[in-house]
């Protein structure tokens, strides 16, 4: 009896602390990798909200001119948000807003600016489209000093 005790036990194998140590080793190098670049997906997801609002906020403004013979005059944040109440007016819900609208030229352009939830250096980043009399359309965006991927795609104050 006592044979077959010591023969079951010698027959049952595990891992040494060696092999665990070694295991968490190449976790934690991989963890190491990986961590950075997941950090930098929420600002980055935050950014690309505000751009898809900016855009938004033209379409809606489009629609506003359409209704008051092609001119932009009398244009607000509040108008746009009655005429598309899917717009974000106010920082909350960790979402991007519609910040500003101003008319330009008279009423025959626009400027409407969005911005992203705070990142977390607690800076938010401002997208803002123009479009001029003529039908000129520019992007603007507030550098980060960050290029690439890590901009959040503002380039050069463009986007």
């Amino acid at each position: 009896m006592s044979y077959q005790l010591r023969q079951r036990s010698s027959d049952e194998g595990g891992f040494t602390l060696i092999e665990l140590l070694v295991v968490i080793l190449i976790i934690g190098i991989l963890a190491a990798i990986a961590i950075p670049s997941f950090l930098s997906q929420k600002s980055k997801a935050s950014d690309a909200s505000a751009k898809e609002l900016a855009r938004t906020g033209e379409t809606t403004m489009e629609t506003y001119a359409t209704d008051h013979s092609g001119s932009y005059a009398g244009s607000s944040v509040k108008v746009l948000h009655e005429y598309e109440p899917t717009i974000q007016t106010a920082e909350g819900n960790n979402n991007a807003w519609l910040s500003a609208t101003e008319e330009k030229e008279s009423g025959g352009g626009f400027t409407v600016t969005a911005t992203s939830v705070a990142t977390t250096g607690g800076e938010h980043h401002t997208f803002s489209i123009t479009k001029k009399a003529g039908g000129e359309i520019e992007r603007t965006c507030t550098p980060t000093g960050k290029t690439g991927a890590e901009g959040g795609g503002c380039q050069n104050g463009t986007w």
